[in-house]
């Protein structure tokens, strides 16, 4: 399994016009993509033969819209929500439905994503952005990574208090942007 980080950097050096990168990347993101698609297939009461069309479709987006990818954010959820989506496509355009799967399958297709963690940990990362450095370090180094507040205090050079009237306020904006994001 090729490690987030080289996939970054190899897409990185794709964007930059390395021809050879993008190659590699493609070949190897190809190699991700088939197991994707066939253990999804495979749960669906679908052929494995499908999954090669699904492939070459989702290289062929993430080919052509390389430019959308932010280099500061991972890649993986990036690439999987494209195959999450060239999936969906597939099976509304062959018209599967989960009426076709047979019964003892219909808990493997209604599963939870491989990607879920990766897609949540992208998304707490993008809200915590947001807000500023030390309230954010604060969360991160008690809420995160499971620090003591004297931990964290000492790490940053903040006060505890300060740490904790971090955590609390940024615990606080989190909700509220959550909510507001939610009602959008």
């Amino acid at each position: 399994m090729t490690k987030e980080s080289d996939l970054k950097a190899l897409m990185t050096a794709s964007l930059e016009g390395d021809s050879n990168a993008h190659r590699l990347l493609l070949t190897t993101l190809g190699g991700h993509l088939r197991s994707y698609y066939k253990t999804r297939l495979l749960r669906s009461g679908r052929t494995a033969e499908e999954t090669e069309d699904l492939v070459q479709e989702a290289l062929i987006v993430i080919h052509t819209q390389r430019h959308t990818y932010d280099p500061e954010q991972p890649l993986t959820p990036w690439v999987y929500a494209i195959a999450r989506y060239k999936l969906i496509d597939h099976l509304r355009r062959t018209r599967a439905t989960t009426a076709d799967v047979p019964l003892e399958n219909a808990d493997n297709i209604l599963a939870s994503d491989d990607n879920a963690a990766a897609e949540s940990q992208f998304d707490l990362s993008k809200l915590l952005e947001r807000l500023p450095e030390r309230m954010r370090l604060s969360l991160q180094y008690v809420k995160l990574e499971g620090l003591s507040v004297a931990e964290a205090a000492d790490r940053s050079g903040m006060s505890q208090s300060a740490v904790k009237v971090n955590v609390h306020r940024g615990l606080k904006i989190l909700t509220a942007l959550i909510a507001r994001e939610t009602k959008a």
